[in-house]
C-alpha cells in the first residue's frame, strides 16, 4: 500500500482511536445472546441493532447486495445455527433498493461499462420482485438439510422512508 493509499483511511484509525478509547464489549461470547441471525442489505440507510431493538451480542450480522440467500450466507447461517446459539433467521429484505426493479443483463451491462471488464460470468442476483425472491429465498433457506428443522424463518421487508419492518412470510 502506497503512502497516498494509506492517507485515503486517516479518518477510519482516528475515528477507531476514539471508539477503542471507549471500547467495552470485551468480554461479550461469540453466541447470539437472542439466538437471532439477521440476513440484510448492504444499503447504509439499515441499522441491523437499532432497527429490531437489539444491542451487541444480540444477534449475528449478515450484509450482502439485496439481502440474498447465496452460498455464502447460507454457509454463515449453518455455522451460526450450530456453533453460534442461532435459532431464529430474519431475512430482511428493503424498499428502493438498487437491486430491485433491475434485470441481471441490465447490471452486468453497467457494471461492464463502469469498469471495462467483462461481466458475462458473474451473477449480480438482482430482484425482479421483492416478495417474490423474498419467499425463495426462505425457501432455500427451509430447504437446507444442514440448517436444524426446527429453526425459525422468516422474511422481511423494512422501510427506509419510515423505519417500519413488515413480515412477508414466516
Amino acid at each position: 500500500m502506497t503512502s497516498e493509499d494509506s492517507a485515503m483511511f486517516d479518518d477510519l484509525l482516528t475515528a477507531n482511536q476514539t471508539y477503542a478509547s471507549g471500547f467495552d464489549l470485551a468480554g461479550l461470547t461469540p453466541s447470539a445472546a437472542r439466538g437471532l441471525a439477521v440476513l440484510t442489505c448492504i444499503d447504509s440507510r439499515i441499522e441491523p441493532l437499532a432497527m429490531l431493538g437489539l444491542v451487541p451480542g444480540d444477534a449475528k450480522i449478515l450484509r450482502n447486495a439485496g439481502a440474498r440467500v447465496t452460498d455464502d450466507s447460507e454457509r454463515s447461517l449453518i455455522l451460526a445455527a450450530h456453533l453460534l446459539g442461532v435459532t431464529r433467521i430474519a431475512v430482511v429484505a428493503h424498499t428502493n433498493c438498487r437491486m430491485a426493479g433491475a434485470s441481471d443483463a441490465e447490471i452486468r451491462q453497467e457494471i461492464a461499462s463502469l469498469s471495462g471488464a467483462s461481466t458475462d460470468a458473474w451473477e449480480p442476483l438482482a430482484i425482479d420482485n421483492q416478495e417474490v425472491t423474498l419467499a425463495a429465498d426462505i425457501a432455500r433457506l427451509r430447504a437446507c438439510p444442514l440448517l436444524p428443522s426446527e429453526i425459525a424463518i422468516g422474511g422481511f421487508i423494512y422501510d427506509v422512508d419510515t423505519g417500519t419492518l413488515s413480515l412477508v412470510t414466516s
